[in-house]
């Protein structure tokens, strides 16, 4: 078997990748690989993204982000998209189910045409709940996980429930990352149920490599929620954790009244049964962000799922291995 209890994978996305997924701003340039000062202009560059997204004030910033991206003004709008496009060039709304956006967060949050993600059919199969890049990935050992190279977070700090600790011990985990450019709405991976949801409050640092790379247990320093599956399938146990980051803090479960972001002052623990099939919406970010995936039981990774690689809702993800 490919993936023994000792052996895990974890993210390596080359620097290049990461320089090439931010644009630079007017006046700033990327550093070319090949250059004899690569990488002195590469860790500069890398500081600078840094800086820029978690030496700000991040409350305040996502706070303000949360009230621009609702203003409805068409004008305001193509500026936005203009500037966002500069960033992330690998936006694409020809997918999306209207074209008539009134406001960025019409555009965040955008539903796609029927079919445009097609969900994996097979029973032994759970598939990916969002589109993403992925990231870390391995085995839980000790109660230990990888968010990057070097960088292990203790699961009980994320999840905040030793039960859910002992449970996932020996199992698989995988992360995966989704871009501000992406589809933000995330599905269900098998069918199941939930009774409660667990909300922890936190920060908003990004999430993305840079970051990862720098701040320890970061994901546990982050707002998220805590989704833990009555059951899954070949008796195994399943727990999502959609993590917020700066600009994103607010997350909508359809299960819930109210969005849960950095205004929610109820209970830690929400009563929310609900049960869905495979493949329905759960949720959506505002933003980009992160869902964790935790999963114990007869399962192995899908095929050639491997850090860097990008995934879309409903392709395979975790495989049910044959007794």
């Amino acid at each position: 078997r490919p993936w023994g209890p000792n052996v895990r994978r974890v993210a390596q996305e080359n620097t290049a990748g990461d320089v090439r997924g931010i644009a630079p701003a007017r006046g700033l340039h990327a550093p070319k690989a090949d250059s004899r000062g690569a990488l002195h202009s590469l860790s500069q560059w890398e500081t600078l993204n840094f800086l820029c997204t978690n030496r700000i004030p991040r409350v305040l910033a996502t706070r303000l982000m949360g009230r621009l991206s609702r203003i409805e003004n068409r004008a305001l709008l193509r500026l936005s998209l203009a500037i966002w496009r500069q960033f992330a060039p690998d936006l694409d709304l020809g997918e999306a189910e209207r074209s008539d956006f009134r406001s960025l967060h019409d555009v965040f949050t955008r539903r796609l045409k029927p079919g445009a993600r097609p969900i994996h059919p097979a029973a032994d199969t759970l598939t990916s709940p969002c589109d993403a890049i992925v990231g870390a990935l391995g085995r839980v050992e000790r109660g230990t996980v990888l968010q990057a190279k070097g960088m292990p977070y203790a699961l009980l700090d994320l999840l905040g429930s030793k039960e859910l600790v002992e449970r996932h011990e020996g199992g698989l985990y995988v992360t995966l990352r989704l871009t501000s450019s992406m589809y933000h709405r995330f599905h269900a991976p098998c069918a199941g149920s939930w009774t409660t949801v667990r909300y922890l409050a936190g920060d908003a640092f990004n999430v993305n490599p840079i970051a990862l790379a720098r701040i320890p247990s970061l994901f546990c320093k982050n707002e998220r929620a805590v989704l833990d599956f009555d059951s899954a399938p070949a008796g195994g146990a399943l727990t999502l954790v959609p993590v917020a980051a700066v600009l994103v803090a607010s997350l909508r479960l359809h299960c819930l009244p109210e969005s849960l972001d950095l205004r929610y002052r109820g209970p830690e623990r929400i009563p929310a049964p609900w049960s869905f099939r495979k493949g329905d919406e759960l949720g959506y970010f505002e933003h980009g962000s992160t869902i964790l995936v935790f999963a114990t039981g007869p399962y192995r990774f899908a095929p050639n799922l491997e850090p860097g690689r990008r995934i879309r809702v409903g392709e395979p993800l975790l495989h049910i291995t044959p007794p």
